[in-house]
């Protein structure tokens, strides 16, 4: 008797029948999936996987396989999330992240991270499993570029900054101009600054050929956020490799020292105590600008004051530094910690500060060419950026140096084009 089997290949799009003397398949379990294995002895198709995990979410690749993802590696935290996901935006691949967060506390996915998820997704017209609040595991499936307008919310004082992470390596081969407006926290713990974003990662960024502008609309703090930005990038043809390994000669500093709904006074001790710091290297002209609002109109609505210092060199070699106020804190204490970090940068003699380096790194792996620079301080962030990078674009990069001490990062780009 003659049986077949019917089979629906994805990448040839059509459903075929084949004797079952065509066909091989091996079958296993696990905790997390079960999975049948397809193999049809014909050169025209590719071995087949089909998957059943434990969200129920139902997976068929072909030559092109999902990408696993441990999301406790390295720093074990968002990063990795962010990372993977913008990169499997911008290449079209499928990623399945688990263990989402493992190191952290309160593992899973928070508000901030549901909203660089959902912003990718709209931005890659994507497919997700798993998008909700405290999920341990997601798959994310691109479908095409997108571009146009879009606006999200936190919801939280959940930092914009790093939704910003996931979105830009995202739409720098957009199909078109893309605008986003973001509502959230601009300037909170654990995360740069929107101030650092405006005036150090974009202007290094620019170097590269990634070319886009950030407006500040209001400013949002912990705990009620609040803040929103508009930014507005345009699609690339390619993006350059960089060569950075000697720091130039810094002779300006420039910095914004901010305060909302609280006094004036505190925007400006933060701003003399960063510049009594940087009076120490000689012949350094700083410049601190002070943004401080009328209580009778102030915008805000929560409290909040911050500072952000950067040196005023050519795009690309700007150094960058900065903290934030909380309640308590003297803002003398704010001022000093941003200005002893800058002068750490400096001193170092790298062209390339310890935050920007794995930053970097995701925009490096799909650049045309070979890229190489000397960072102040190897963070895990740069070790696990680069671990995720490699995983999911297949660029090669290397790390010469120790955690905790300078060293030089070496990534030869895949070469991505629009």
């Amino acid at each position: 008797m003659d049986f077949s089997a019917t089979f629906l290949l994805p990448l040839k799009l059509q459903a075929i029948s084949l004797p079952f003397s065509s066909v091989t398949a091996a079958y296993q379990t696990s905790s997390r999936f079960a999975e049948l294995r397809i193999n049809v002895r014909d050169p025209n198709w590719p071995e087949m996987l089909v998957r059943v995990n434990k969200l129920g979410a139902f997976t068929c690749d072909g030559a092109r396989p999902m990408i696993e993802i441990d999301g406790s590696l390295g720093e074990g935290g968002g990063q990795v999330l962010r990372t993977s996901i913008a990169l499997s935006a911008l290449l079209g691949k499928e990623v399945h992240v688990k263990n989402i967060r493992g190191k952290r506390p309160n593992p899973g996915i928070r508000a901030q991270h549901m909203t660089a998820i959902r912003a990718v997704a709209a931005l890659s017209d994507a497919e997700t499993k798993g998008l909700q609040i405290g999920s341990n595991d997601l798959c994310f499936t691109p479908r095409k570029k997108m571009s146009g307008s879009f606006k999200f919310d936190v919801g939280t004082a959940g930092s914009i900054s790093l939704v910003l992470q996931a979105l830009m390596p995202a739409s720098a081969f957009s199909s078109g101009k893309t605008e986003f407006e973001i509502t959230g926290g601009t300037d909170v713990r654990w995360s740069p600054t929107i101030d650092y974003v405006r005036f150090v990662v974009l202007p290094n960024l620019s170097k590269l050929g990634y070319l886009a502008e950030l407006k500040l609309i209001q400013r949002g703090h912990y705990p009620k956020g609040g803040g929103r930005v508009l930014m507005m990038a345009q699609p690339c043809k390619g993006l350059m490799p960089l060569q950075l390994t000697e720091q130039s000669e810094i002779k300006r500093v420039r910095g914004i020292s901010h305060c909302v709904r609280l006094p004036a006074h505190v925007a400006q001790r933060q701003a003399t105590a960063a510049q009594d710091i940087l009076k120490e290297i000689d012949q350094l002209d700083v410049s601190v600008t002070l943004e401080t609002y009328p209580s009778a109109t102030d915008p805000h609505v929560a409290p909040g004051s911050g500072i952000a210092l950067y040196t005023d060199n050519e795009p690309g070699r700007v150094l960058g530094a900065d903290s934030v106020g909380e309640r308590g804190r003297p803002a003398e204490e704010v001022g000093r910690q941003a200005a002893t970090q800058l002068v750490g940068e400096i001193n170092s003699g790298a062209p390339v500060d310890r935050h920007m380096s794995d930053i970097l790194i995701p925009y490096l792996a799909v650049a045309d060419g070979s890229s190489e620079f000397r960072t102040s301080l190897i963070t895990m962030h740069t070790i696990t950026n680069a671990r995720i990078a490699e995983l999911v674009s297949g660029a090669k990069i290397t790390i010469d140096g120790e955690l905790g001490n300078p060293g030089i990062v070496r990534v030869k780009g895949i070469g991505l084009g629009p």
